[in-house]
């Protein structure tokens, strides 16, 4: 079974701004609760080949896997995937301008549990849907206090 979370917000910043921020690993246990901490295996700023160590909480359990930047259009659209880790998945970032000074970002998580994450899929997807929201409003309300 795959797990398939969309969720998307809009935020009141520029597109350059929402982007820079949130495209960058170094500020997501700002606004991810789960994730604890993010280490560089490789040089930033976020380029095509970028690999990063998460170490994250998710359902009681601690979560260890890379990712690695697969896509990036700077400003657009921003695909990491797992290189390694509790199962397959793919994080997706889009920012698009609305107006001037407005972003609606989406982020989708997409991935293939095996094992015992297999059977947890349909409660783990819905899990996954309201952190992922609840991560969203975080970044939102962070960025639009600055």
């Amino acid at each position: 079974m795959t797990v398939d979370v969309r969720v998307e917000t809009t935020i009141e910043r520029p597109v350059a701004d929402v982007a820079a921020f949130a495209g960058d690993p170094t500020n997501a246990a700002e606004w991810y609760a789960n994730i604890e901490s993010v280490g560089w295996q490789t040089p930033p700023p976020v380029t095509v080949g970028s690999r990063m160590d998460f170490v994250a909480h998710f359902l009681g359990r601690r979560l260890a896997y890379t990712y690695e930047v697969v896509e990036l259009e700077p400003e657009r659209r921003l695909v990491m995937r797992t290189a390694n880790g509790p199962f397959p998945m793919e994080t997706t970032y889009t920012w698009e301008g609305i107006r001037e000074g407005q972003t609606r970002m989406t982020l989708r998580n997409k991935g293939n549990p095996s094992g015992f994450s297999r059977v947890a899929a349909p409660m783990m997807e819905r899990a996954m849907r309201r952190a992922t929201s609840k991560d969203l409003a975080r970044l939102k309300a962070i960025l639009e206090a600055t």
